[in-house]
């Protein structure tokens, strides 16, 4: 499977801020990857330094094969899709779409027949057929979504890149566009790189994700390996769906505060020595219920829940001061009616926790 895009060392330093520090990767042809950070982990600035809007201070980027590093934007053949859309609100979507095609620098379509055809042929794969002479003010978000995304495409090039492309959107409208970016991707077999600061998104839309950590690639694997081994506890994190604590370890166990815990896998390497367990492997249970030989916990006072349809959040504190998330889905387990202040045991098997050291 050969790449498409190679990126070796890039750096980029904002003043005393390193925005990006020695990042590599490679990304294959008719591949959807998706990048996920927090805010200032650098998704956007690496996006920039790929499509030349800025340069990096070191490092190279090639676009298959072809050293980059220093080409002018539209010499690239990078397509961008805005979070904003950055449509022209003076033309309509037809007109959007076909500027690209009529006003690049090489090559330019100035054969009307042929303009109309490749426009009309990727207005009716982004699903808008009949909205060709509609104005962009008068469709909602989702369709212009669909422009902007239309209006890269029909240029053809090898390599699109989406700074947060769903994040104008509604939630709703959000599920629905995930499945249609990935069908049209898939159809014209063009390899996607999505920025996303959506743990949810990012797992969802890549066939490969990348997580950056302060500049640097934490991690880049299948989602699901993401999901179930990530390899620090910033990943896990990132990925908000696990509880993180500090700690040491002694001998077989993991003691935090006053608090200790049994584990069953390998310590993982790693600058920060933590204990990760998925909120969702957790059990509540009664103060006098029995521990199995198996499982390791803590006790903890409870705060408060949260519903989001599908599951409940519950929400407790240590004594010493940790807040300790419990994610119940619904299709596994009945609601539980806790009393707000009262003291449970929160129960997990030792082999479902990951350790960091």
């Amino acid at each position: 499977m050969d790449d498409v895009l190679q990126i070796e060392g890039l750096t980029k330093t904002y003043g005393a801020k390193a925005a990006l520090q020695g990042v590599s990767l490679a990304i294959a042809h008719n591949e959807y990857v998706s990048l996920l950070g927090p805010s200032g982990s650098g998704k956007t600035v690496l996006l920039r330094l790929i499509a030349g809007f800025e340069p990096p201070d070191s490092g190279r980027i090639w676009v298959d094969g072809k050293d980059i590093s220093r080409v002018l934007p539209h010499d690239r053949g990078i397509g961008f899709v805005f979070q904003n859309f950055a449509l022209f609100p003076h033309l309509n979507v037809y007109e959007n779409i076909a500027f690209g095609l009529s006003n690049r620098v090489h090559a330019p379509i100035a054969d009307g027949a042929e303009l109309r055809a490749r426009v009309n042929t990727m207005i009716d794969l982004v699903g808008l057929g009949g909205f060709g002479q509609r104005g962009v003010h008068q469709i909602s978000g989702g369709q212009r979504q669909r422009v902007a995304l239309a209006r890269t495409l029909v240029t053809e090039p090898r390599l699109v890149l989406l700074d947060e492309p769903l994040g104008a959107l509604d939630a709703n409208l959000r599920m629905r566009m995930r499945g249609e970016l990935r069908r049209i991707r898939s159809l014209l077999g063009v390899t996607f790189l999505h920025v996303t600061g959506s743990e949810t998104e990012a797992l969802a839309m890549g066939d490969r994700s990348v997580v950056l950590d302060n500049g640097r690639i934490g991690q880049f694997d299948r989602p699901d390996v993401i999901f179930n081994q990530p390899v620090s506890p910033n990943v896990a994190r990132f990925l908000n769906c696990y509880n993180v604590f500090g700690g040491v370890i002694e001998g077989g166990s993991f003691r935090s505060g006053g608090h200790v815990f049994g584990f069953s896998g390998p310590v993982k390497p790693g600058a920060e020595t933590a204990y990760v367990v998925r909120q969702d492997v957790i059990l509540i249970q009664a103060m006098d219920a029995p521990v199995g030989a198996r499982e390791t916990g803590l006790s903890a006072t409870y705060v408060t829940s949260e519903y989001t349809g599908a599951a409940f959040m519950y929400f407790f504190k240590t004594d010493d001061g940790h807040i300790v998330e419990v994610e119940n889905h619904l299709s596994h387990r009945a609601a539980q009616d806790l009393v707000a202040g009262a003291r449970y045991r929160l129960v997990w098997r030792a082999d479902a926790a990951l350790v960091y050291g």
